[in-house]
């Protein structure tokens, strides 16, 4: 009896959550984690924070790129085997990027570990999709929820904390234990479905045709646009002729991959998948909610750092709860999808429930105290969680099973672009809106101005008091002015981003009746 055609050993579907979540915890906790070690880096290494960034991203370029090719990957090499290699080449990675000696080695091992941590993602929600019935996958992709949404809240607090009482370099030492476990554990637990065997059995009696052209241009369209994002506040966007290029070469590749897939016969990502309604939605949906997410766990840390004077392990303290919320909310929403509740009714709250939650984090005030940040976050994230495991599983209900890789690879990279494009948009929001309040702030502070006059009078009265020198008394009062009208712009333009996270978690309600009636009945698939 052949490997392809021979029967799969049973092992329960629960073994197998645990097993693949362990490094989708791992991969996804890793792309916030570095972000708080920043200055540590810079500083360890003697550089600036600017050329520091980059071991942020080249990790997200190589991630992007490497994405869309998962699926054909997995079927190539056997998915399987294309998962350990990731999980072993990821944990390598790590202690190479701990032991790093220069920035330049630190950001070569941090492209390569970006490469091998893009194939964890889509492969792990492929192995879930095909563990679990129809009707059951709600439930395992409440499993993977909790690795894909609690790592980047916990990413902050635990990277604070590990930099503040140890050093930069544990922060990568701590996926080697986890990366050896889950290889051990893969090893033991997960086969390649039949159907999956039998495909690249086919493939390999056919012989590898790769598709060079639709590869190349779908990794330079989604190389480019990740430098766009990250970079785009950095270099001034279209003021910048670099900005400028790579735009340029982000729509090309991106264009050019799109009509050439469309038309290739053996397509190494299958983008006629959009043509389901409920995929395509689906897709939509996922990547605004994680354009919200990802947005506001960059901004809320700044804010409470930069204005409210918090350090980084407390900022994470604060922010941490709302991991609990949105593991709460992914198992009861598994559960309520089982009394055959239509899955669209779940997204559809839970897209209104962020959008209640950044408004409500848009009326924040600098005096604010800890609990009026924790519960706007809480409930941010439980919507979030309410939404993760209906979406995950209405997406491709319709989908034949045969399509679960496509679909898993295509849905992960459109997620992933949707975290970068609500990073850079907040920053490119912030940056805008910051000179925008300045200005408005300044026009208000003129010299005829009572309100102005008394309040430098009164400063330059104390600071005189202080320093017994009246003229420096009065530059220290006006410079004390100046960072008043500075902090108050921050936050205003701060408030601003949430507002625009509202608009688009409110967008995601209407987007939901666009989707078909997503009821998981175990017989539902493609034809209906």
């Amino acid at each position: 009896m052949s490997a392809a055609t021979a029967p799969a050993r049973v092992v329960n579907p629960w073994l197998i959550a645990l097993t693949v979540t362990i490094a989708t915890f791992m991969e996804v906790l890793d792309t916030s984690i570095a972000n708080v070690a920043l200055p540590h880096i810079a500083g360890g290494m003697g550089a600036s924070i600017d050329d520091a960034n980059w071991v942020l991203t080249s990790y997200l370029v190589a991630n992007a790129m490497i994405i869309p090719l998962s699926s054909w990957l997995s079927t190539a090499l056997g998915r399987k085997r294309y998962y350990m290699g990731c999980v072993a080449l990821f944990t390598l990675t790590s202690a190479l990027c701990g032991m790093a000696t220069s920035l330049p080695m630190l950001i070569l091992w941090r492209l390569v570990q970006g490469v091998a941590g893009g194939g964890l993602q889509p492969v792990s929600q492929a192995i879930l999709l095909d563990t679990f019935p129809a009707e059951r996958r709600a439930a395992g992709m409440a499993v993977y929820g909790v690795a894909a949404l609690t790592a980047p809240v916990l990413g902050p607090t635990l990277g604070g904390w590990i930099t503040d009482n140890y050093s930069w370099r544990w922060i990568f030492y701590i996926n080697i234990p986890a990366g050896l476990l889950s290889l051990f554990l893969n090893g033991l637990l997960v086969e390649d479905p039949g159907y999956l065997k039998r495909e690249r059995a086919s493939l390999l009696r056919r012989g590898l045709r790769i598709d060079y052209i639709g590869i190349g241009l779908i990794a330079l369209g989604l190389g480019c646009l990740e430098v766009v994002l990250d970079k785009g506040q950095e270099w001034d966007w279209f003021g910048s002729q670099a900005i400028i290029v790579l735009a340029v070469l982000t729509f090309l590749g991106l264009a050019g991959g799109l009509v050439w897939e469309l038309h290739h016969s053996e397509p190494f990502i299958n983008l006629r998948l959009l043509r389901d309604r409920s995929f395509l939605v689906g897709c939509i949906i996922v990547s605004s909610t994680y354009a919200v997410l990802y947005g506001s766990t960059l901004l809320l840390p700044q804010m409470m750092q930069g204005l409210m004077r918090y350090d980084a392990t407390n900022a994470g303290l604060v922010l941490s709860p709302a991991g609990f919320a949105s593991m709460i909310m992914m198992i009861l929403s598994a559960a309520i999808l089982r009394l055959r509740l239509d899955a669209r009714w779940l997204i559809g709250i839970g897209g209104a429930i962020m959008a209640l939650s950044s408004s409500w984090l848009a009326m924040l005030n600098l005096q604010a105290g800890p609990l009026q940040i924790v519960w706007p976050r809480v409930v941010q994230m439980a919507g979030a969680g309410l939404m993760f495991a209906p979406l995950a599983a209405a997406s491709v209900l319709y989908l034949p099973q045969t399509a679960m890789n496509n679909a898993s690879g295509l849905y992960n990279m459109l997620r992933n672009e949707g975290s970068s494009v609500g990073i850079g948009l907040s920053t490119a929001v912030l940056q805008r809106r910051l000179q925008f309040h300045s200005f408005r702030l300044t026009e208000s502070l003129q010299p005829l101005s009572t309100a102005t006059t008394n309040a430098l009078e009164t400063s330059g009265r104390f600071f005189t008091q202080v320093t017994g020198d009246p003229a420096r008394g009065q530059l220290m009062g006006l410079r004390a002015i100046r960072l008043v009208r500075d902090q108050q712009a921050y936050a205003q333009a701060f408030l601003d981003c949430f507002w625009v996270f509202t608009l688009i978690a409110l967008a995601i309600v209407p987007l939901t009746l666009l989707m078909k009636r997503s009821v998981a009945e175990g017989d539902v698939h493609v034809g209906e």
